[in-house]
């Protein structure tokens, strides 16, 4: 009987094999789940993101548009007489063609303080060029 091994010594070899077959997949399952769970975190914290950038953006959407402050038109009176004229004529001038409209002489002074009022005017936002030297008040 030198060849023959005990039978309960053979089943206990066969329990450990078979348990250490049963661990190595228990930890390659384990290993599985770990990484499963990673992912699924991942998922849920994306679509979490999602679900704030909808709801801020749902929120700015319903948010009026704030008022931006009314220009300060200048002191000085031949701003309103500048802007009386073009509501006056309703159409966009030139600084000579203000001059006329406010009979001042067409001089080249005259036409540049006129110009440069104008250009204050753009600067605050009461006026707008159209193109160079056009001038004409913003549409609403």
């Amino acid at each position: 009987m030198s060849g023959v091994q005990d039978p309960s010594t053979w089943l206990l070899d066969r329990i450990d094999a078979r348990e250490t077959a049963l661990t190595c997949e228990t930890e390659h399952v384990q290993a599985q789940i770990d990484e499963l769970t990673a992912k699924l975190s991942e998922l849920g914290q994306a679509i979490e993101h999602l679900r704030i950038t909808r709801k801020t953006l749902l929120a700015l959407a319903e948010e009026p548009e704030p008022a931006s402050p009314s220009p300060v038109l200048p002191d000085h009176p031949a701003y309103q007489q500048i802007l009386a004229a073009f509501a006056e004529v309703g159409q966009p001038m030139r600084a000579r063609d203000l001059c006329q409209v406010l009979d001042l002489p067409i001089a080249r002074t005259n036409t540049e303080n006129i110009r440069a009022k104008l250009k204050r005017l753009v600067s605050r936002g009461i006026l707008v060029e159209t193109e160079p030297g056009l001038f004409t008040p913003p549409r609403p």
